[in-house]
């Protein structure tokens, strides 16, 4: 082998050794091709950084910080982790500051709820970023209380059947362990996802709402899908739920994929062709399918055209002041198809700016 192609050769073993070292995967041709060289509009971190920037110079909620700033704030500050954004993490973690101590300290929730006790994911991320023991305390108090009246069957005293909580309920828990390797938080989060699966997703992979409301709701399957992908990034292969949690994924992916419209995005009613595009179920339906290319647990090039072509329509949906359009307002479970197509429209609503941060978020990590 002449000198040069040696040389060559080494630095690529060199190259994949440091990453495997690290424990990370190399990009595949797949990802290299679904998930790199956007236009310039859909550039994920410009899109990010622009939406970021938005949620820092947003007010907080009133009268208390609940579950839709919670999740945009996680989504700013992993981004801010994965860009290496110091700045952008100062500013996040300063916003937090203030609700330790008087006045703020009154927009902390304190109400035994699955949409107020979200709030501890918040603290738990910050304090995994700066080590502090007294912000984790205050984090691991709200996943401690959604278990504090735990039902005869191990769920969670809070567990009410409504698809939102498979993302509410399983998320802080999984940060509780990310923060602190308890497995008790871990299997928590696992008990409860697949007790929502038993009971909630229907026959062609979709869910209903809840029980008692058959509609196919998109931000409501958003919620799903994202907390089944944060579940998957940190179960282990040996956790006895794993298998069952990837399967009901998959089942669902397969139908999202069916029904997506053909510029890239989901509807309001994502099985009814006459509703709506919505913003922040597409945002959630796209972050988690780039992961499932990324890990291998979807096929990439099935997968990878879909959630290309779901992101760059949902860049389209983020205005030039880093706000997302098109975004579906808070919403109460209905048995009415007239109630969920009737649902107003919202700009820069929490709901919608959080997942397209987490969506970006994925899009670079999968490139590194």
């Amino acid at each position: 082998m002449p000198k040069r192609a040696r040389i060559r050769s080494l630095f690529s073993q060199m190259v994949v050794c440091a990453f495997l070292c690290a424990g990370t995967a190399l990009p595949t041709v797949a990802q290299q091709k679904y998930f790199s060289n956007f236009p310039d509009q859909a550039d994920p971190k410009a899109v990010g950084a622009k939406v970021a920037a938005r949620f820092v110079a947003s007010e907080h909620l009133r009268p208390v910080v609940v579950y839709p700033e919670v999740c945009a704030w996680y989504g700013a500050l992993t981004f801010a982790e994965a860009t290496h954004n110091a700045a952008l993490l100062q500013q996040l973690q300063a916003r937090f500051e203030p609700l330790t101590r008087p006045p703020l300290n009154e927009l902390v929730p304190d109400k035994e709820h699955v949409d107020y006790e979200i709030f501890g994911v918040v603290p738990l991320q910050i304090s995994m970023e700066t080590g502090d023991s007294v912000t984790r305390q205050l984090g691991l108090r709200f996943a401690d209380r959604q278990w504090a009246h735990p039902q005869s069957d191990g769920l969670s005293g809070q567990t009410r059947f409504w698809i939102d909580d498979m993302y509410m309920l399983t998320v802080l828990q999984l940060e509780a362990y990310r923060a602190t390797k308890d497995a008790k938080y871990l299997d928590r989060a696992a008990h409860e996802m697949t007790a929502y699966l038993r009971k909630l997703q229907q026959p062609n992979g979709l869910f209903y709402h809840a029980e008692d409301v058959p509609f196919f709701w998109g931000r409501g399957n958003g919620w799903v899908a994202a907390g089944m992908t944060e579940m998957l990034l940190t179960l282990p292969a040996s956790h006895p739920d794993r298998a069952e949690i990837l399967a009901g994924y998959r089942k669902m992916m397969a139908e999202l994929a069916r029904n997506q419209n053909a510029d890239g995005m989901w509807r309001q009613l994502i099985d009814k062709p006459e509703s709506w595009e919505e913003s922040s179920s597409t945002g959630m339906f796209t972050f988690a399918m780039i992961e499932g290319v990324r890990h291998g647990w979807l096929t990439e090039e099935t997968y990878g055209p879909v959630a290309r072509r779901a992101w760059i329509a949902l860049a389209g949906f983020v205005d030039q002041h880093g706000d997302v359009t098109n975004i579906c307002v808070g919403t109460n479970k209905q048995n009415s198809y007239d109630y969920y197509l009737g649902r107003p429209r919202s700009t820069g609503d929490f709901h919608g700016q959080a997942p397209v941060m987490w969506a970006a978020r994925a899009l670079l990590e999968s490139a590194q």
